[in-house]
């Protein structure tokens, strides 16, 4: 099939709506000025900003809905039996999975894309700060939380996207340049290994017509790089032989100050971020940037008035003395950066880490990899699966995290709290005054702060 045309004004239908990916793309596709519907299964708060774009929602999905429309998309959580899905193949109208219709969007601007295991809406939104001089484009898998939204069309010359490898649809973006932050273990039901994983990786860097910058310090994707264009290659990290590095890295609270080096010279850099993390993501975000021909002054502007990113150790509320924290983390490298954060600015009594695992596949695979994750907790909480719409699997349940924990911490103090209705009782019987407690996961544990800040009568 032909390559999809945005530069005329079309019809285009979304199914699933609602969902990250997808409700960003709406909001792109509607403000580039096409006239843009969209179905999901039940209202939630993101379909007001979808409205608010000038997409058309329908709650439920409706055969009707396709009729007339020069493109139908839709996103690997949809499945091809979806009554909308059929209408459209049985109509002949173009079918787009999410990353064809962004892959059409991404023609209309130089896009950047950011990719790897861990921190791409981070990096991605801090890449649209050091870039916001240009005013870019972007469609990111979080809210900027200074703009309050994940996705805008400016009609600028540069879009930033982030760049998702799950199901390794990345490699359809025709990307101008790239960033890759690390590879680690994710999405083996898809790719089968890590070494498959990892030559997907390899084959995405191959694929961008422009330099790719990568997290040198990540010894995978230093590995994976090695097979890319040296003419291409942008290296970043703490380590001297990078094209841009970091050193006098000091935690200061909510913040970090470092020294950047690089064919600029040197410049001190205070990032609104906690974390050695977030000073490397936001490293790949001036790599790329100056690599473009952006100011470094410039891009240190943008990042230093940086405001966030949605559920990235996002403080929800303070009650009794203690402080109550959420974040997306979900993999143990981002279990593990996030509570060495808290840990750092020395702000706390404790650490309280409360864990909701992810997926039945994932866990049936990795559990064992979250063994170490929780070191810089004091209290360790675990609650049961949250789905994410995986079957269940025979003797995988959250304890298997509990279990890993205890194995290689037999003097941690891990508590196990099976039933996710019980959680915030539980929690807020543990946390004591002075305490930060982190909630983390990527399902509805989201929602546990508030939960904990209800039963002790702080909302």
């Amino acid at each position: 099939m032909t390559e999809f045309d945005l530069s005329a004004t079309r019809r285009i239908h979304v199914v699933g709506v609602g969902g990250p990916g997808m409700s960003a793309l709406a909001i792109v596709l509607a403000q580039m000025g096409h006239r843009v519907s969209g179905s999901d299964v039940r209202e939630t708060a993101v379909l007001d900003k979808v409205r608010a774009a000038g997409v058309a929602v329908t709650i439920g999905h409706d055969p009707g809905l396709v009729s007339g429309c020069d493109a139908v998309t839709y996103s690997t959580a949809i499945p091809l039996d979806n009554v909308e899905v059929r209408a459209a193949r049985e109509l002949g109208l173009r079918l787009m999975h999410r990353s064809g219709m962004l892959a059409a969007v991404c023609a209309r601007s130089e896009a950047l894309g950011v990719a790897g295991t861990h921190g791409k809406t981070t990096t991605s939104s801090l890449l649209r700060a050091a870039l916001s001089s240009l005013s870019p484009s972007f469609v990111i898998g979080g809210d900027v939380i200074d703009l309050g939204t994940g996705a805008a069309w400016t009609g600028g010359r540069h879009i930033v996207v982030e760049a998702d490898e799950s199901d390794g649809t990345y490699r359809e973006l025709p990307l101008r340049g790239a960033i890759v932050t690390n590879i680690d273990v994710d999405h083996l039901d898809h790719f089968g290994t890590f070494a498959d994983l990892q030559r997907d990786f390899a084959a995405f860097m191959a694929g961008v017509d422009g330099p790719v910058a990568v997290g040198w310090d990540d010894g995978i994707a230093r590995g994976v790089a090695s097979v890319a264009d040296p003419r291409r290659l942008v290296t970043y990290g703490a380590d001297p032989s990078c094209t841009v590095r970091w050193t006098d890295v000091d935690a200061r609270g909510d913040a970090m100050t470092f020294t950047v080096h690089g064919g600029f010279g040197r410049r001190s850099v205070r990032l609104p971020l906690r974390g050695i993390h977030n000073v490397a993501n936001a490293c790949g975000a001036l790599a790329l940037a100056t690599e473009i021909g952006v100011d470094i002054d410039e891009a240190i502007r943008g990042i230093e008035s940086f405001g966030g990113v949605g559920r990235r150790f996002d403080v929800v509320g303070r009650a009794d003395g203690a402080t109550f924290v959420d974040d997306y983390a979900h993999l143990p490298r981002e279990i593990a950066a996030v509570l060495a954060a808290a840990r750092a600015g020395g702000e706390w009594k404790r650490v309280v880490a409360v864990f909701q695992p992810n997926r039945y596949n994932r866990m049936a695979t990795m559990a064992d990899e979250y063994g170490d994750a929780f070191v810089d907790a004091d209290v360790v909480v675990l609650t049961d699966i949250y789905s994410s719409g995986t079957a269940p699997i025979p003797g995988v349940t959250g304890h298997l995290v509990v279990d890993a924990v205890r194995r290689n911490h037999p003097a941690a103090r891990v508590e196990w709290v099976a039933d996710r209705a019980d959680l915030a009782r539980a929690v807020s019987t543990l946390v004591e005054p002075g305490d930060v407690c982190i909630s983390m996961g990527c399902g509805d544990i989201e929602f546990l702060p508030r939960e904990i800040l209800g039963v002790r009568g702080a909302l």
